[in-house]
């Protein structure tokens, strides 16, 4: 069977309505159009997108942190609903990481909504501890949110580590018939 290319861009302005609908697919709107085009336009946020040959039209899937100091702080993991249990997020969260850590960051922070147990569970996949809680952080449902940490970014092992992480992430992919195309 023919397995199908995945790209994963840095994201420009070129891509704000792809950005906008993912975020209304996914969250129902949680930015604004204005709050991404601050994103693209930051020299602090670092956005990936997702893309395939297949889709040329739609963004498959998003990852934005901040360097803050020493930290990445992750404010966006998200996967269009119809490429959700592929591996997508996995490999998202993965090419997150790699940024990271090729920025000298320390650490990687997020928060996340104590009732989504599958990106909580992709996090712990990672390694990430939970570290606090935000009560009432989501002003649209009043939920709270677990703040997550992943440390030790910086030292060599972690880098071997995401490169076993890629290695095992890009083998999952082409279970659904998708290939990665990384660059190193």
């Amino acid at each position: 069977m023919k397995s199908f290319k995945l790209e994963i861009k840095i994201l420009s302005k070129e891509h704000l309505d792809a950005l906008v609908e993912l975020d209304r697919v996914c969250f129902n709107g949680l930015w604004s159009r204005e709050a991404y085009l601050r994103e693209l336009e930051s020299s602090t946020s670092n956005l990936l997108g997702l893309f395939s040959p297949v889709y040329p039209l739609q963004l498959l899937g998003a990852g934005c942190f901040w360097s803050i100091l020493e930290e990445a702080h992750i404010t966006i993991l998200a996967v269009h609903p119809q490429h959700h249990h592929q591996g997508l997020g996995q490999i998202l969260l993965c090419s997150l990481l790699q940024k990271a850590y090729k920025q000298g960051l320390e650490r990687a922070t997020l928060e996340v909504r104590a009732s989504n147990q599958a990106a909580i569970s992709l996090y712990q996949k990672f390694g990430f501890k939970t570290a606090g809680r935000r009560r009432r952080y989501y002003i649209d449902n009043g939920e709270d949110a677990l703040i997550l940490w992943l440390g030790n970014l910086k030292h060599t092992q972690f880098q071997k580590t995401l490169d076993a992480w890629q290695k095992l992430f890009s083998e999952r992919l082409k279970k659904s018939n998708w290939e990665i195309l990384l660059d190193k």
